[in-house]
């Protein structure tokens, strides 16, 4: 007897293979220890940019010192406290998590089942991020040194980079790569997409005023201190100067240097802090 039952076509098996992928991509992702170290991940993150803005704020009204204000300088406040190895241990663990969590969306889909490539790259970008930023962290509770402060760490991978063939291009690209990133977040907040990666059915009213409020000023600050950011790395690479390539500390200063003076840098600061707010509100809503 014949068998008439034809091969799945390629296609129909590839949509399969991809849906099967994406499943197994939500079900890792909606691991509930995975969830957990996200959401640690994401509080410790608000609290790394609360303190950013703490000590952006001391800058603008003269009482800073010389204080960072970037990662470094919010790491080594945290050290300088009761308890402090154990946020940061936390932390670590967190930032661990989260760096998982996006590696996940970005290779499987995720929990959102997003396939687009856009979301799914920016997943990428993330998790590379927080791997980063975990590394960092432990690194520095090891004692094998301080962390170094980003405006070190840009210039000198400006500077390896301009060494490249052509190098200036590349320089380029990123600084232009950080500037579509920070107006795309300023997009997520001016629209509010924000919302659709939390779960406010159980929040009361003014809980879910509060968020939106937070979301909107938190994410378009993003945007305008990560846009300049990138067009400093941008100019950096039009002058062939790696001085001008600037990271968190750098940026933010430069606010105070234009005809605004101290007063821009405060309320951009004062953006920051509602941004580490949010950032607390994400990992009490995220969905999981």
């Amino acid at each position: 007897m014949t068998n008439t039952r034809s091969a799945p076509k390629g296609g129909a098996g590839a949509r399969g293979l991809g849906r099967r992928a994406g499943a197994a991509g939500r079900r890792a992702a909606r691991n509930p220890w995975l969830l957990r170290l996200a959401r640690v991940g994401l509080a410790a993150k608000g609290l790394l940019f609360l303190i950013i803005g703490y000590l952006a704020v001391r800058i603008a009204t003269g009482t800073g010192g010389g204080e960072q204000a970037d990662n470094s300088g919010a790491l080594q406040v945290i050290a300088q406290n009761t308890g402090g190895a154990i946020v940061l241990w936390a932390a670590a663990a967190g930032m661990g998590g989260l760096a998982v969590w996006q590696a996940t969306v970005a290779v499987l889909g995720g929990r959102f089942g997003a396939q687009e490539p856009h979301r799914r790259a920016a997943a990428g970008g993330r998790a590379v991020v927080y791997a980063v930023l975990c590394g960092t962290i432990v690194h520095y509770l090891l004692g094998t040194g301080a962390p170094q402060s980003q405006d070190a760490q840009s210039e000198t991978l400006t500077a390896q980079l301009m060494a490249l063939p052509a190098g200036r291009f590349i320089v380029g690209a990123v600084g232009l790569g950080m500037i579509g990133v920070g107006l795309g977040q300023g997009w997520r907040g001016i629209s509010r997409r924000f919302e659709w990666d939390l779960d406010l059915s159980g929040a009361s009213r003014a809980a879910r005023r509060t968020v939106r409020v937070l979301g909107v000023v938190g994410n378009v600050t993003f945007c305008v201190v990560m846009s300049a950011a990138g067009l400093f790395i941008g100019q950096a690479a039009l002058t062939y100067d790696t001085d001008r390539a600037q990271g968190l500390d750098g940026t933010l200063r430069l606010f105070a240097e234009t005809p605004a003076g101290p007063p821009l840098l405060f309320a951009v600061a004062v953006g920051v802090i509602l941004y580490g707010l949010y950032c607390f509100c994400e990992s009490r809503y995220v969905k999981g």
